[in-house]
């Protein structure tokens, strides 16, 4: 069954983490919302074999990979596609012409790195958009380069170059929370110098606010790199209970009763009487 939903509900950061935690298979779908007729509106489609990201185009008649390769002039387009026509079925394209000495690896690189991390790290942007995950979508051989990347790491580097953030403001942690590491040992993932420097804060006991103050850097810049490592799953966000005051924690004022409980002198006539008394009635 496919998993369908809103932007506005899951990020698409947080659908890459499910997807990839999740070791999924399939065609994750975005179509754009907007004012404009149907017809108008664009649509995404992102594959992934087992949580990494093989492809990324927006068509669906399988010829984006062929197309990018003839704008390069490194092969013409329609060569391309009988290329991808006649090998295996089950064979990256990428991969076929590489095998024939028609590309080589630094050209395949590029094209990934065209066709994936660029395509993609642009719909972080996006304000809204319905998507849809097929997890019984066959994978586009012929849209294939061979390589691929996990869905976390293209997250990293997509909000890493990502401007405008208004898409996400609501989903960045409090600047009344803390961090909290939650991995086993230093990341294994590439971090840039900002994350490191609030990798060594996720102890659970420092504010965003505070770290900031201490890294001399713009709150929000450091709410957008706690979102980061909380995205790829290093960290997780831990509200502060607040503290209260010195002043606060002293008891309140007793009650007339039981301020009366308070011990009185006794006076030694009484102490007196009150051993005649018990003598008395021995």
């Amino acid at each position: 069954m496919a998993v369908t939903g809103y932007l506005s509900e899951f990020s698409l950061a947080e659908i890459f983490s499910f997807l990839e935690q999740g070791n999924k298979t399939g065609l994750l779908t975005l179509c754009t919302l907007s004012d404009a007729q149907p017809g108008d509106r664009e649509n995404h489609y992102i594959w992934l074999n087992q949580g990494r990201i093989v492809a990324a185009a927006n068509r669906l008649d399988q010829h984006g990979l062929a197309y990018m390769i003839g704008q390069r002039g490194w092969l013409g387009e329609h060569t391309a596609l009988r290329v991808a026509q006649t090998c295996a079925a089950t064979t990256p394209i990428g991969l076929s012409l590489k095998t024939q000495g028609l590309l080589t690896v630094e050209q395949l690189k590029l094209l990934f790195y065209t066709q994936v991390m660029r395509q993609v790290c642009s719909l972080f942007a996006l304000k809204d958009a319905w998507f849809q995950f097929d997890g019984k979508a066959p994978l586009p051989f012929a849209e294939m380069t061979g390589l691929n990347a996990p869905a976390t790491e293209v997250t990293l580097a997509a909000l890493r170059v990502l401007k405008d953030w208004s898409a996400l403001t609501s989903k960045l942690p409090e600047s009344t929370s803390a961090i909290m590491n939650i991995v086993e040992g230093k990341p294994q993932l590439k971090l840039n110098q900002q994350e490191w420097h609030l990798w060594e804060f996720a102890n659970g006991t420092i504010s965003l606010q505070a770290i900031a103050q201490q890294l001399q850097l713009p709150l929000e810049k450091v709410q957008q790199t706690a979102f980061r490592l909380v995205t790829v799953g290093l960290v997780e966000e831990i509200p502060l209970v607040k503290t209260i005051p010195a002043a606060k924690l002293q008891p309140e004022a007793m009650p007339m009763e039981a301020a009366t409980t308070e011990a009185t002198p006794v006076s030694h006539s009484f102490l007196h009487n009150l051993v005649g008394f018990l003598k008395g009635k021995v």
